[in-house]
């Protein structure tokens, strides 16, 4: 019989949303539990007492806390359909760069604080933002040497860790009515944007983008003086 399959989200989380693609591309069925964030249930809590944050995966009774940890839980509980692709030495580098795009603080790589800045300041520090992120990008850019995805002609492992920016970046562009990524400045990037999100696996686990854009004028309203 096999293991009993939840997962412990918000919505609106791109880490929580991250874990729902790599779900869905394995084929693994799962009961998603939403949470209210200010109102975490005893399950949450008790699944994740240290950081009491979501995604946790609970397979088996057993809480599997943090985006990046579940992703890895996934791939080796379920690697008859593989994330990490099957090259040796690019199997070697997957974890390489994919702690690299959120774990250094040292790495120039900083796209998540970037964009972070990006989204919550305004005239001159917002462009100055913006610059500092088309930069960070350009990491991504020449990662991508051309391929189609990271791993070359199909998605996998890294997309999904780093598929958090084409959705949220095309977001945050109609919001401000500015464009970050496009054909222009970030060539293989912009194709990989639209490629990623094209993706059934992925599409299928995405928030509705006039729901999330009213989640993001409530943060921004939020950050509002008094």
């Amino acid at each position: 019989m096999a293991k009993e399959v939840k997962l412990l989200g918000f919505w609106a989380s791109a880490y929580v949303v991250r874990v729902q693609i790599a779900l869905n591309f394995k084929g693994i069925e799962y009961e998603y539990v939403e949470e209210d964030l200010k109102k975490k249930s005893e399950l949450l809590l008790q699944s994740n007492p240290v950081y009491r944050q979501v995604p946790v995966l609970v397979h088996g009774g057993k809480p599997i806390p943090e985006s990046m940890v579940i992703l890895e839980y996934i791939e080796e509980a379920w690697p008859e359909k593989p994330l990490l692709p099957q090259d040796p030495y690019q199997r070697a580098m997957a974890p390489t760069f994919k702690n690299k795009i959120y774990r250094s603080r040292s790495s120039p790589f900083q796209c998540l604080p970037s964009g972070v800045k990006y989204f919550t300041t305004k005239g001159e520090d917002q462009l100055k933002a913006k610059e500092e992120l088309v930069e960070n990008l350009r990491i991504l850019e020449g990662a991508l040497q051309g391929n189609k995805f990271f791993a070359g002609e199909t998605a996998g492992m890294v997309d999904i860790v780093a598929g958090w920016l084409p959705f949220w970046i095309r977001r945050m562009e109609g919001l401000f009515g500015d464009k970050v990524v496009e054909e222009d400045n970030l060539p293989h990037l912009n194709a990989w944007f639209q490629d990623y999100l094209s993706l059934p696996f992925v599409r299928e686990k995405l928030p509705p983008p006039d729901k999330v854009c009213a989640h993001l004028r409530g943060l921004l309203a939020s950050l509002e003086p008094n």
